[in-house]
């Protein structure tokens, strides 16, 4: 039998009402207790790392995560991360750029309800991912959530109530879990030896384009972070009606890092298709997120920081696909 380690971070699963509200308080062992079937799956060890609602959860969160498994990784057949769901997806990224090419499974879930509310889908979800965790074609980091198993970097939370919360974007579902069992869509060739990370550059900053947005306010931004996430309308590009493109030009120049992106959900960016695309992509050292999440251009951006600030080498880090996080690279 399987045997996994649950580390608990806090969230709504764990929450219960404060008085002024829902704040965790129940702990990753008592969790277990409203899940019993999971002893039919795997023998369970348990920590709590912490207690925080995730929307406190930032990027020294994540390494803390990282290290634990990293501190455990010879002791366990795979992890089971409790979460809350605000956040769940900015984690899942960050940890598929720390823990890489891990053959042991590394799973998050959460859920929208606490698990002491009558009809929560916290048992199920908490469940279904130690059934995910202990399964011999599971590896790498991936979320479990109502019946999804989704890939680290391509989960995004499409609904603040409902149970399906969370989808996965310009890439399919990993797997199904109905009744205990797993119909599994992918299989990938399983990695040999994992690789752990244990520093990012957390300043990565991220600005969302809207019609007539003042030039001063993209200046601002440049002017605090060492890398730029841009999200800009449609397939990509900047607007012509103000000095945006000078303002990029010289965070290039100064050395930043800028990332071009879309705030459509789906399909991806594609600055070849129009001229305030093709301006950028032709005359500056700017990277495309193409298909990418915003969620994981921001996480793979602090990790690459974490290494280097070299447009060249962090280029070829950004395009190397990680866990299914990038397909297009034109």
């Amino acid at each position: 039998m399987k045997k996994i380690l649950h580390i608990g971070t806090g969230g709504t699963i764990s929450s219960q009402n404060s008085g002024e509200g829902l704040s965790p308080a129940i702990a990753a062992q008592e969790l277990l207790k409203y899940c019993p079937d999971i002893a039919k799956y795997c023998t369970v060890d348990c920590i709590q790392l912490l207690s925080l609602d995730s929307t406190n959860i930032r990027p020294a969160h994540w390494i803390m995560i990282a290290d634990a498994i990293a501190e455990n990784y010879d002791k366990y057949d795979g992890f089971v991360i409790s979460h809350g769901t605000d956040t769940l997806a900015y984690t899942a990224a960050a940890l598929s750029y720390l823990v890489q090419n891990s053959k042991k499974p590394v799973v998050l879930t959460g859920a929208q309800k606490p698990i002491d509310e009558v009809g929560s889908d916290a048992i199920r979800n908490l469940t279904d991912a130690f059934i995910v965790a202990s399964d011999d074609n599971s590896y790498g980091v991936q979320i479990v959530f109502f019946g999804s198993v989704i890939c680290g970097t391509r989960a995004r939370k499409n609904f603040s109530k409902s149970f399906g919360a969370f989808g996965s974007i310009n890439f399919p579902e990993v797997a199904r879990i109905q009744d205990g069992r797993i119909a599994r869509f992918i299989y990938d060739q399983m990695p040999e030896k994992p690789t752990f990370y244990s520093y990012l550059n957390p300043n990565v900053g991220l600005i969302k384009f809207v019609p007539g947005m003042r030039n001063d306010v993209l200046a601002y931004i440049i002017s605090q972070y060492d890398g730029l996430i841009v999200e800009s309308f449609g397939v990509g590009g900047l607007p012509e009606y103000s000095d945006f493109f000078e303002q990029i030009k010289k965070a290039v120049e100064l050395g930043k890092l800028v990332v071009m992106t879309t705030q459509v959900p789906s399909e991806g960016s594609n600055l070849s298709v129009y001229r305030v695309g093709t301006q950028l992509k032709n005359h500056l050292n700017i990277l495309e997120a193409h298909d990418m999440t915003t969620e994981a251009a921001i996480t793979k951006l602090m990790w690459i920081l974490g290494q280097t600030n070299n447009y060249g080498e962090a280029e070829k880090l950004f395009y190397t696909t990680i866990y299914h996080d990038i397909l297009y690279k034109d």
